[in-house]
């Protein structure tokens, strides 16, 4: 390879834009492709960007338009397409079926299955070039959007020696879309599925959504809600559902469909849904046959059922694996699978609501199909801002288990407050289920397929809309990225990824990237500290889950009230979940359970969720439980502070119009903060009955004052 230099001054000085940026709104998310500064970016100096693909597909032809459009965007190189002759600064694109060139350079890409990819400098014919290889067009996609996030991340392209593979197979995003457009807990406008329109109109921002998925790995979408209408099942939606599917295909995206247990009574005209019924199985074989002719790639079906009033299999005394093998049997031939949820708890049963899934589904384990995936939660409520992973990780070796985190945000803020959940998702992906063993991580358990057949997935339930920016929020668009990154690989850096998505989002100025990296990185502390500190969950107002709510104790199902949660009384607050309590330490691997029935070995951050503790007892920082609290408050409370103070220093340094759209959400941010931390701290002394810490300010209300706060029309309900 050549030396490397400095590149393209005169072209740069001809695209650069004296002082601030374009506006933008945020529609191009971290595919901005902007002119780069040659003072911060170098390549070698033969790169002329003559772009070699050999062989046409659908997916090679987005490959190459997206080299096309970045290179374009970022390098001003016209980029033209030329078949098959190699020069010095070339790029080659292909496989070793479709390109003689890549053919004969025996790359490395064997062991990198269908979705992996090669990235190497080589020499062609005396020529110094860049070769994308991989085994599928899909694998070159891929492979295009890595080299292009390489030049956005100013990285070195002259002595490029990169191979990538996902370590999970199924990669999916879960829409809460309802078929009138609503998204349960969706907080960026309406859905982007315009079921009117289609199959007609093919709105181009479908593609755009699809790109930005193949960008990040994403293979897969659920298009309707869990809380499903059988609707979708019949012969004229799933000609809209095909208008999606040949949409995304050739970014690798297969579509899929939360199915209804009930629709065999619902569409199909029969009296029962009772899976061991032969007629039931005909009816769905039936139904799939059909879906498979309108849409040969169809993923599978996503089921919740048996939780919150859905239907399913318990309804007639089957259980959750005679469900979902009854449509396994169906969907294998095809190469479908069923995404199977393990959220269930139930009113009539007693038990602690933590417990109950694990009760339900670790004594089916060996009894799934290898096509079902039982779709797991990282904790075992309901998406807080902080749950010791969900016991299930670990306790079902013989049953694949896919995590479902959830990127919208339902109980941090909805899309006004900024929270980076990569160290959330981080956090749960690293714990040690000691399962069988020590070092035995939730990551590890996912990678590994239970047996050769056996599919390994993550799922996300997703934070997009028909917002202009997507997401509701600039910054909500970092969880949509940060799940792609760690579905493709759960070992992943959420702290590189955050400086990844700041550098493509926002500048590649190193002191802005560096500022907002750290300003996300703290963020989801800050939010456990204002809303659920030292294990608290659940506190937040109920149906629409927007604000504070700790007093809530008079609804009709006990596990929908906070005050379940938390069972602060005059003696002490927290949940106790040791043997003298529910026990539901007892579901987790003996290291653990030890672990977590100590207080004195239990980490704080888990402390009130496993432990009643009275209200004076010491924490290890010397303060009483109760003055603990009140700084956690107080701190979340400074941190979103702290967030804006950085973010004014940015002023000037990014466009105007997304700074003061930020600026303004941090606004709410801080307003919402202050609320949590006033109407919590009001509640909870007013039970306590103890006065505040030194410096610490009380509540300007009184707790009246913050129980009359009423939100009936708060967005995202369900």
């Amino acid at each position: 390879m050549r030396h490397l230099i400095l590149f393209l001054y005169f072209l740069m000085a001809a695209l650069a834009i004296p002082g601030q940026a374009n506006a933008e709104d945020g529609y191009d998310l971290w595919l901005r492709y902007r002119p780069i500064e040659p003072a911060r970016h170098i390549v070698y100096d033969g790169f002329t960007a003559l772009l070699v693909v050999e062989g046409r597909s659908p997916t090679l032809d987005a490959a190459a338009r997206e080299l096309q459009m970045g290179i374009g965007g970022m390098l001003g190189h016209r980029m033209p397409l030329v078949p098959g002759v190699v020069a010095d600064g070339a790029i080659v694109i292909g496989t070793p079926a479709s390109s003689p060139i890549i053919a004969g350079l025996n790359l490395p890409l064997g062991s990198l299955g269908s979705e992996g990819f090669v990235i190497r400098s080589v020499r062609i014919g005396g020529k110094d070039a860049t070769v994308i290889a991989a085994n599928s067009d899909i694998g070159v996609l891929y492979g295009v959007f890595r080299f292009l996030r390489e030049i956005q991340l100013a990285e070195r392209i002259d002595k490029l020696d990169i191979a990538d593979a996902p370590k999970l197979q199924r990669r999916v995003l879960n829409h809460w879309d309802n078929l009138d457009r609503h998204v349960e807990r969706g907080y960026s406008g309406l859905s982007l599925w315009d079921w009117q329109t289609l199959p007609t109109f093919r709105d181009p921002r479908y593609t755009d959504y699809a790109r930005a998925n193949a960008s990040i790995g994403i293979n897969g979408v659920v298009l309707n809600n869990v809380n499903a209408n059988a609707t979708i099942l019949t012969a004229p939606w799933l000609v809209k559902v095909k208008a999606l599917a040949d949409i995304f295909r050739p970014y690798g995206i297969r579509v899929y469909l939360t199915a209804r247990f009930s629709a065999p009574i619902e569409i199909g005209g029969l009296k029962s849904a009772d899976p061991l019924d032969p007629a039931v199985a005909a009816w769905w074989k039936a139904k799939i046959d059909e879906i498979y002719a309108v849409i040969p790639d169809f993923g599978g079906f996503l089921i919740k059922a048996n939780s919150e009033g859905q239907p399913g299999p318990q309804d007639y005394k089957r259980n959750h694996a005679d469900g979902a093998n009854m449509l396994a049997d169906s969907l294998k031939p095809h190469g479908g699978i069923v995404m199977w949820r393990a959220f269930v708890y139930s009113a009539e049963n007693a038990d602690d609501r933590a417990k109950q899934a694990y009760s339900e589904f670790q004594p089916l384990d060996g009894q799934f199909r290898d096509n079902v995936m039982v779709q797991v939660k990282n904790g075992a409520i309901d998406f807080q801002p902080r749950e010791p992973f969900h016991p299930l990780f670990g306790a079902m070796p013989r049953t694949p288990l896919m995590m479902e985190f959830q990127i919208t945000k339902e109980y941090l803020g909805f899309n006004t407050h900024l929270v980076y959940l990569g160290p959330m998702w981080k956090e749960a992906l690293h714990a040690d289920t000691f399962r069988p063993t020590k070092g035995n991580s939730v990551a590890s358990i996912l990678e590994k397929p239970v047996d050769p057949g056996a599919v390994t997935g993550m799922a996300g339930v997703a934070n997009i809309g028909n917002d202009r920016n997507w997401s509701g929020s600039q910054f909500a668009q970092s969880n949509w990225y940060a799940f792609g990154r760690f579905a493709w690989n759960p070992e992943d850096s959420a702290d590189t990824i955050a400086r990844d998505w700041a550098a493509m989002t926002w500048s590649d100025d190193p002191a802005v990237v560096d500022a907002i990296a750290t300003m996300m990185m703290g963020s989801r502390e800050a939010v456990v500290d204002y809303m659920t500190p030292l294990g608290l969950a659940h506190l937040m107002a109920t149906g629409h889950h927007y604000g504070p709510a700790p007093w809530v104790s008079d609804l009709a199902r006990p596990e929908w009230n906070p005050a379940y949660y938390h069972k602060a009384d005059a003696n002490g607050i927290g949940f106790d979940r040791t043997k003298s309590g529910s026990n539901a330490v007892a579901q987790y691997a003996a290291p653990l359970a030890e672990q977590f029935g100590s207080v004195k070995k239990t980490p704080e951050e888990f402390l009130l969720w496993f432990h009643h503790l009275p209200w004076d007892y010491r924490l290890r920082s010397g303060q009483t439980l109760w003055d603990g609290l009140i700084t956690h408050y107080d701190k979340g409370v400074d941190y979103v502070r702290g967030m804006i103070a950085t973010w004014d220093s940015l002023k000037g340094k990014i466009d105007d119009q997304r700074w003061e759209e930020t600026h303004m959400f941090l606004e709410i941010q801080l307003q919402e903060a202050q609320w949590w931390r006033d109407a919590s701290i009001a509640y909870f002394q007013s039970i306590s009955k103890r006065p505040l810490p030194e410096g610490h300010a009380p509540p300007p209300h009184d707790l009246d004052w913050y129980k009359a706060i009423q939100n009936p029309y708060a967005p995202g309900r369900s």
